[in-house]
């Protein structure tokens, strides 16, 4: 069984805590709207650094086991995940039959993307 820090499973780790940032410093400003849109895209630029920081050894480490492709397909379908979740308990916005069809062809995507 692979450890947590092998390039197989560290990059996955690293693109869902990058995906936690990104989707904060995207969407996290829309529970403030009465804040300056600059404080906003300030308080979202500091968010993306950190973002950064997790997802660009993410892509270096993966890639020494993974193609661009099917880190690109690991990014989006984290992404997905990461933002059902934020949708509902952050922003208080159900996820419908609508959004799960939806992640459903991504996931059908997902296993073309890593079929062999």
């Amino acid at each position: 069984m692979p450890s947590l820090t092998s390039p197989y499973i560290l990059p996955i780790i690293l693109l869902l805590g990058s995906n936690v940032f990104m989707t904060f410093a995207w969407y996290g400003h829309l529970n403030y709207t009465s804040k300056p849109l600059w404080m906003a895209v300030m308080t979202s630029w500091g968010i993306a650094l950190a973002e950064y920081w997790l997802a660009v050894p993410a892509n270096r480490i993966g890639y020494q086991v993974y193609s661009a492709a099917e880190l690109k397909t690991m990014q989006e379908v984290i992404t997905f995940a990461v933002f059902s979740v934020f949708s509902v308990f952050f922003l208080k916005q159900a996820i419908t039959v609508n959004h799960l069809i939806g992640f459903a062809f991504i996931a059908a995507g997902a296993f073309f993307v890593f079929r062999a």
